[in-house]
């Protein structure tokens, strides 16, 4: 049986998209299914739009998803260069070729290929047989002596012993010129699949990276799990058969297969993904959570969180399963490390209903009277404070929250009092009370 080999073939002309991130992800993953390889191959022709920049941004987002090449750009192989500017040799080599077979010729000092004039079948995968005409001859070199898309992919394709073509429902419009171009070379056409498009979130229309949330370099710099982000654009247009949601990057890879996608157009759901990321989030070992958060620590200017690490995995072991993204983080846990946290506005109207001045008074005596605010020991008392009082135990715990954190929501209060301690509590209190917030 032939061995796979798929190609993920960008312009390196702007920011990393999310449409072009699935498509590397999609060859990647049948590579990976397969035991196949994949190919990750420049297309760098157009040297007035290519950048370093763009190229640099390409590579290193790629390797940040986890979507390392078997060959390509800086690992090398056995079918280089894999950038296109560097392989005018092997096209010119093809050129002599279709002009020796009579298939060329020049017209305004472009260089034309004489199509067939025969249907061209589209045996696609997802799409089933697409036939199509080429009913007009094509350029295959411009008249400034550089070769077009189609002759340069096509050629690509054939020296690289590529099998499987998986790329963007939009190529599909092409293809019957590729199919001309294989016959006419003489070799047989690789497999194809055109995969749906991608479409913006609101509103008719394929995404753009003008459209908010199309780029990858976003979610890098907004501290998303690249395994989240990788869960969430296989689910574009492919889902396992169980339609499961949540799935590890060895689920995924398992399970897929080019016959598993679907032909519909898929819509990009931005809270989805913060979903998955958030879920993916609780499923972290907390050894790598840890690592993680205090990369994010550093990385955001906190590195002061991280002086004393057994605090710190204390909080990391009440929060991790609250957090959203590591984006959160450095707010979430700020409290922790600052004795003068402000009262949030919006907080102190949430729990002005409950006569918060005397609820504080009442706490600091209990806890006055408790050895430790360990959480089994604070959770019975304050039940039995509610009862004695006869008043909610939530007027007490959102009270107290507020009091110790300026805020209404955040990790297990019975769990922050514990990392935080007796002394501390009974000091943040204290400084509640005589604010004198609730007058």
């Amino acid at each position: 049986m032939l061995k796979v080999r798929v190609r993920f073939a960008p312009s390196p002309t702007g920011y990393f998209h999310i449409g072009g991130a699935r498509t590397a992800l999609f060859n990647w993953l049948y590579a990976k299914h397969t035991g196949g390889t994949f190919v990750l191959r420049i297309e760098d022709s157009d040297m007035e739009r290519n950048t370093k920049e763009s190229l640099q941004s390409l590579l290193t987002n790629l390797r940040w998803l986890g979507l390392h090449w078997d060959e390509g750009p800086e690992v090398g192989g056995a079918y280089g260069s894999y950038f296109q500017s560097e392989r005018n040799d092997i096209y010119q080599h093809h050129l002599q070729i279709l002009k020796d077979a009579g298939r060329v010729y020049e017209k305004e000092g472009a260089l034309w290929l004489k199509v067939s004039g025969k249907m061209q079948t589209i045996d696609d995968i997802i799409h089933g047989p697409v036939q199509r005409l080429e009913e007009k001859d094509f350029v295959i070199y411009r008249s400034n002596g550089t070769p077009v898309f189609h002759f340069v992919n096509v050629v690509d394709d054939i020296t690289m012993k590529i099998t499987h073509v998986i790329r963007g429902e939009d190529h599909l419009s092409n293809t019957s010129k590729h199919l001309e171009l294989y016959q006419a070379f003489g070799v047989p056409a690789p497999k194809f699949a055109h995969i749906p498009l991608i479409l913006k979130t609101d509103g008719p229309g394929k995404m753009s990276k003008r459209d908010r949330g199309s780029l990858v370099e976003e979610y890098r710099n907004k501290f998303f799990l690249p395994e989240a982000l990788i869960n969430y654009l296989s689910l574009l247009g492919w889902s396992p058969k169980d339609d499961r949601e949540f799935l590890s990057l060895e689920e995924i890879i398992q399970a897929f297969d080019l016959v598993g996608i679907n032909k519909t157009h898929a819509r990009f759901d931005e809270r989805k993904l913060s979903f998955l990321n958030a879920e993916h989030m609780k499923h972290l070992p907390k050894e790598e959570f840890f690592r993680r958060g205090v990369w994010v620590l550093q990385q955001t200017n906190h590195a002061d969180y991280v002086k004393n690490e057994p605090y710190l995995q204390q909080i990391f072991a009440i929060v991790q399963e609250k957090l959203r993204s590591f984006e959160e983080l450095p707010h979430f846990i700020s409290y922790f490390f600052d004795e003068q946290y402000p009262f949030e506005p919006t907080a102190l109207q949430k729990v002005a209903k409950h006569q918060p001045q005397a609820r504080l008074v009442e706490l600091q005596s209990l806890f006055q009277s408790l050895p430790s605010l360990d959480t089994n020991t604070v959770e019975t008392a304050i039940q039995s404070l509610s009862k004695e009082k006869n008043l909610p135990a939530g007027d007490y715990i959102h009270t107290l929250r507020f009091a110790i954190s300026g805020r209404t929501v955040g990790p297990s209060l019975y769990h922050m009092l514990g990392v935080l301690g007796k002394e501390i509590v009974l000091k943040r209190i204290q400084r509640c009370v005589e604010a004198h917030l609730f007058s």
